[in-house]
């Protein structure tokens, strides 16, 4: 087991790291007090970031993408924690893994464009009765001579406002979930309203709306049937990268600023670096960051060893949103009165935190699969070699 980076992922980390510092931090406070970038500003940094290579990462090369193994996009995830959501989807896109499955035509209307940056998805999956369970969901598609006749709606999807297209969960059958990519603007698709959140400001989490929308055979994703597989694959990817990964370089750059704080802040003729109390809850936050980002990079090196690490995953989603919960805290804390003031940006970080515990399923969902996981299989789960 080889734990040191290469010559060619120390380049890529150093620059996006020179990217988000130069283009995206400069523009986190204006997002933080208007909740918005306007459409100018979000194209440039679209644009620059492309010219980079730095879009679509996680798409094969041969598409336009990154080509990257699923540990070099980690390690790129992780960077894109320094920074703030919105700002990560515009520069960096978000391209969802089930859109490989597009075939003949669908590669040139859903899947190539979306590579390339020129049209922006998301995925619909949670409705008000389907958060966690992803298989409870009302929408549903019925087949007709020419198509399907979608009915049905969404909540909290991310990045609706942005989005030309969705890949949506449908109920195709009595115990069938199906997929499909389904355009803004057809008949009978409306959207409602932007859900205003605590923190990741600037993201847009809108309401879809079904009604007796008219789709093509060719919006059908993959097989019928198919869907919550998608779906589920999908959501594995998402809470490794987007949550896992990003959560560990958001508590990095937490760490880091509070580290600096402890160090330049005086009381009582020294620094409170020098407290015990201080310093138990930096050496806290050391240790955790790094056992949640070795839990994040083993979970995937399995997935590139092509082994199956759903349990793996479902851990790092609950120790790493729960490490960021707790670096932050401590954050709050270390930056005493001025940690609550809008003036520094810790208590938006600490705001932005609360998110990672609850999407892509809450941690007590995950400690359930986790529990039935390891009463089925015991210490193969927990043991270095069984």
């Amino acid at each position: 087991m080889d734990f040191a980076l290469n010559d060619e992922q120390k380049m890529m980390i150093d620059t996006l790291r020179r990217f988000i510092a130069e283009e995206l931090r400069p523009l986190e406070d204006r997002l933080e007090n208007d909740g918005h970038i306007d459409r100018d500003t979000a194209t440039t940094i679209h644009e620059k970031a492309k010219a980079l290579g730095l879009y679509a990462l996680n798409m094969p090369a041969e598409l336009g993408g990154g080509g990257l193994s699923n540990l070099d996009r980690i390690l790129c995830e992780e960077q894109f924690g320094h920074t703030t959501d919105y700002l990560i989807r515009r520069a960096f896109g978000n391209v969802y893994e089930p859109l490989l499955h597009c075939r003949g035509e669908q590669v040139a209307r859903w899947l190539e464009p979306a590579v390339a940056g020129k049209r922006t998805c998301a995925i619909a999956i949670t409705e008000p009765g389907a958060g966690s369970d992803a298989a409870g969901i009302r929408t549903h598609a019925k087949k007709t001579g020419t198509g399907w006749v979608l009915n049905g709606g969404k909540h909290f999807i991310s990045d609706g406002e942005w989005s030309d297209f969705f890949l949506v969960s449908a109920k195709t059958g009595e115990k069938e979930i199906s997929m499909f990519m389904v355009d803004k603007g057809l008949a009978g698709f409306s959207v409602g309203k932007d859900q205003k959140m605590m923190g990741i400001r600037g993201t847009p989490h809108l309401e879809l709306f079904f009604d007796n929308v008219q789709l093509e055979d060719a919006a059908l994703l993959g097989e019928r049937g198919q869907g919550f597989k998608l779906a589920m694959g999908a959501l594995n990817v998402v809470r490794l990268a987007q949550v896992g990964a990003r959560a560990v370089g958001k508590a990095t750059h937490v760490l880091e600023l509070m580290t600096a704080y402890a160090n330049d802040r005086q009381q009582f003729g020294q620094r409170i670096g020098d407290f015990q109390m201080v310093q138990q809850m930096l050496a806290d936050s050391v240790i955790e960051i790094n056992a949640a980002r070795w839990m994040v990079y083993h979970a995937a090196w399995m997935l590139d060893q092509g082994f199956d690490a759903r349990e793996q995953i479902a851990m790092v989603k609950v120790h790493a949103a729960e490490t960021l919960g707790r670096v932050v805290d401590r954050a709050v804390q270390v930056f005493g009165g001025m940690g609550f003031c809008k003036e520094l940006p810790i208590e938006r970080y600490y705001r932005d935190a609360r998110i990672y515990r609850i999407f892509d399923g809450t941690s007590e969902i995950h400690r359930g699969v986790i529990a039935k996981s390891v009463i089925k299989k015991g210490a193969a789960l927990f043991d270095v070699h069984r």
